[in-house]
Parts: C-alpha cells; sequence; structure tokens
C-alpha cells in the first residue's frame, strides 16, 4: 500500500507591529488563541502580495510599511492524509490609532461575513504566549523598529 501524498498549502502571515512595542493580533472563528492576520496564497501570487492582500481582507488596514520577510518554513498541519502549510512570515509596522476594533470580511470567499476582534499587545507578552496553529513560531525574530536579523550574545 502506497503511503498518501501530501497536499501543500502555501500560507503568507503578517506580524503587524505599532510604536515599536506592540504585535496586532486577534481571536478568531475556527481556532482557539491568539492569531495574526494571514491566509492562503492564491495561485500565481506572490507571497508578499499576499500578505496585503489578507491583512486588507481580514483586518480593514491597507497600508504598510517596511514590509520585511521574517521565515519561511513548512508546517504540518495534519498526518492523514497528509498537509503541511508553506509558511511565508513576513513583518511590518503601521501608524494605527485604534486600540481594538471589529472588521467583517466583505471579499465573497470563505471567511465572507466572518468577523475578526483585533487588538495590541506587547511584543514581549506574545513571545511568552501561545498562538493557535503555532503562529507565533518567529515572533522572536522580529522588534518594533524592524526584523531582528541577529540574536543577541549572551554576556560572558
Amino acid at each position: 500500500m502506497t503511503e498518501p501524498e501530501t497536499t501543500y498549502v502555501g500560507k503568507a502571515c503578517a506580524y503587524i507591529t505599532r510604536g515599536g512595542s506592540e504585535l496586532l493580533v486577534f481571536e478568531g472563528p475556527g481556532h482557539d488563541g491568539l492569531q495574526i492576520p494571514k491566509g492562503t496564497i492564491e495561485a500565481g501570487e506572490d507571497p508578499r502580495a499576499a500578505v496585503y492582500r489578507e491583512v486588507r481582507e481580514e483586518s480593514g488596514l491597507a497600508t504598510l510599511s517596511s514590509v520585511d520577510h521574517v521565515a519561511t518554513d513548512v508546517w504540518m498541519r495534519r498526518e492523514s492524509p497528509p498537509k503541511a502549510y508553506v509558511r511565508h512570515f513576513y513583518h511590518a509596522r503601521i501608524h494605527e490609532p485604534r486600540d481594538e476594533w471589529t472588521h467583517v470580511v466583505h471579499d465573497g470567499g470563505d471567511e465572507h461575513g466572518s468577523e475578526f476582534e483585533f487588538s495590541w499587545i506587547g511584543i514581549e507578552e506574545a513571545r511568552r504566549r501561545g498562538f493557535a496553529l503555532e503562529l507565533n513560531d518567529y515572533v522572536h525574530a522580529i522588534s518594533g523598529s524592524g526584523v531582528a536579523h541577529q540574536l543577541a550574545e549572551p554576556a560572558d
């Protein structure tokens, strides 16, 4: 008997920060725990373009600055039948005066009519918390001013 072939699905994920110290999160439909804006990359779509689209669709935010690639990995969603996400994480900064808001998706896709309740948490808190779908895997690699390209060496 042959093993079922793994299905790979491209995902674009956005760590959005404001003020150098806060990360945008939501409690979304279908999963327990914090999430970040993310979604499936459409056929022929570049992962960076997908980040902009997904952020706009899920949060209503249309202006991001300094969008930097953080990491790409393969994360197993389930084992039978095998399904893996090729996750592309990006970090963007934004000036957003609202501390919290609810956005209703109006794109006509699978999430049409879904409500996402957004708020901000401290980046340090985000590093300690568990997120749905292990979406916090690379929070350690961002800072409010940009991607942390290297980790600090411990002092002697």
